[in-house]
């Protein structure tokens, strides 16, 4: 089977949707299929084949509403016409390696899936025309996969009736996380072996939440506890040195509230001066570390990890939950994407107080905080909820057996048969 996989970036670009097609692409190569991946040229790779997956790169950027830039765009579109897959798919909408697509669809002679991821522009006022119709053009593809049964992406495609609508979750990697690490992270980042440790995972992108977990673990009231933010900085506008700024303010003056600007912090530290509580502490010999760290690293960070803190503000379903599954380490997030669904599925995590703002979430920090400490205490409740994790995963959620179901899917259209196995119900004996 000749099969095309479209993403914005991919490897050795790191993220979410990156990960989920760099995954299915490998173990799929791994069962005798050919894989190629269409994506952005990367001037940090070197190759144009990596673990068997073929890459072609095209000099483009951008999206349908934004406006698109580089000099390959009819480049790419004549590579999608003259190709001859026997399956293409478009993960994730909102950006040029699918938006290029959508009208070239009847024309392409493969079959066609889209992976949606999400939909995050579907409450922005820009996207807004965008969306009244993309639900006609979604008609022309012969599957839809979701990674969720009741996030905004499959809601907004069921209210227009487009059919073929089939759910298949994120995961994690048995072979990654069933080893044991070679790697003693604590000692790598200077974390005293009784620490508690909180960690998060997620990119410097300004949305994943970091500044409200730093605030989190910095008003917990708990001793000998360490918090440690792995994430890269993309290209262009991050949030990399204002978390590098809230991690030293933490660490230094604990009382200051660094949530907002620095105008906020700077009224923060006038108003606890005033107080005279500029030197109070939340707690005994707590740290803030804000660190990148390669792959091996992470997983060996999540091995270590006693608690995952997460109160993202955009997501589709996080693959960071089913990673803490596959180490054995509890969660809490604020109810972004589909993290409510996973923890039905999993019993692995809990929900902290959020505000929805339609388009993204907000954690409320000070009502987090007590929540934090509870399972700051409670190890009994940790080991509950980590053993849960871990059985479902195995049962459930491995990438090897995310990617059977997408061959699976993938051989069904193209013997055109109805794939009889991808439906909501794929949950029901959890």
């Amino acid at each position: 089977m000749r099969i095309l996989h479209t993403v914005e970036t991919y490897h050795p670009a790191v993220g979410g949707m990156q990960e989920v097609v760099k995954r299915l692409s490998e173990l799929l190569v791994q069962q005798g299929q050919d894989v190629t991946v269409a994506t952005r040229q990367d001037p940090h790779r070197e190759l144009t084949e990596i673990n068997g997956v073929k890459i072609v790169g095209f000099d483009v950027k951008g999206n349908e509403v934004n406006g698109y830039k580089g000099r390959d765009i009819e480049k790419y579109k004549n590579f999608l016409l003259e190709s001859d897959f026997d399956i293409i798919v478009n993960f994730a909408a909102q950006q040029w390696a699918s938006d290029l697509v959508y009208d070239l669809l009847p024309k392409i002679k493969a079959k066609k899936v889209f992976v949606p991821t999400g939909f995050s522009g579907l409450f922005d006022p820009n996207y807004r025309a965008f969306f009244e119709t993309f639900y006609k053009r979604m008609k022309n593809y012969d599957a839809h996969i979701f990674l969720s049964d009741e996030y905004r992406d499959i809601v907004y495609t069921r209210g227009h009736k487009v059919p073929n609508l089939f759910l298949i979750p994120s995961g994690a990697s048995y072979e990654e996380f069933s080893r044991p690490t070679q790697i003693d992270i604590r000692e790598k980042l200077g974390i005293p072996k009784d620490h508690f440790l909180v960690l998060h995972v997620g990119s410097h992108t300004g949305g994943k939440g970091h500044h409200i977990a730093i605030n989190i673990f910095r008003q917990a009231k708990i001793d000998n506890a360490s918090f440690v933010l792995v994430g890269n900085a993309p290209e262009g506008k991050n949030c990399k040195d204002a978390c590098d700024f809230r991690s030293k303010m933490a660490n230094r003056w604990p009382v200051i509230d660094t949530v907002g600007d620095w105008r906020t912090t700077a009224k923060s530290i006038i108003k606890n001066l005033l107080k005279g509580q500029i030197f109070k502490k939340y707690g005994k010999n707590k740290k803030v570390i804000v660190r990148s760290l390669n792959r091996e690293e992470t997983v060996a960070a999540y091995q270590s990890a006693d608690l995952f803190l997460f109160p993202s503000q955009i997501e589709c379903s996080p693959i960071v939950f089913f990673e803490c599954m596959a180490s054995r380490t509890p969660f809490l997030s604020s109810k972004v994407g589909n993290a409510a669904e996973i923890i039905r599925w999993s019993g692995a995590g809990e929900i902290l107080p959020t505000v929805d703002h339609g388009s993204s979430v907000d954690a409320v920090d000070h009502l987090s905080t007590p929540i934090l400490e509870k399972y700051y205490h409670d190890k009994s409740l940790r080991d509950q909820m980590a053993n849960a994790g871990h059985e479902v995963w195995l049962k459930k959620f491995t990438w090897e057996k995310i990617a059977q179901q997408y061959l699976d899917l993938y051989s069904a259209l193209i013997r055109n048969e109805k794939p009889k196995v991808f439906n909501p119900e794929l949950m029901s004996d959890l």
